[in-house]
């Protein structure tokens, strides 16, 4: 089984918003790596096939960041 890569246009507006970020998603179980720019304000993730999108989704929302649009990648 391969990997699944979500991309997510997120709010941020400094270096503690993006941190906050990565602190949580490094915490879920199946997150092999996180790729966070706050310049182009997005966040992509590659996840084990066993963590879905919604997972990740919600688990950044849980920061209070916005949100803006995400996409499954591969």
């Amino acid at each position: 089984m391969s990997d699944h890569k979500y991309h997510f246009d997120v709010k941020m507006s400094c270096s503690g918003c993006s941190s906050a970020v990565n602190r949580v998603l490094n915490k879920l179980d199946g997150v092999k790596n996180v790729d966070i720019s706050l310049e182009k304000q997005t966040v992509d993730v590659v996840t084990s096939n066993a963590l879905g999108y919604d997972t990740v989704l919600q688990t950044i929302s849980k920061t209070g960041k916005q949100v803006i649009g995400g996409n499954v990648v591969e």
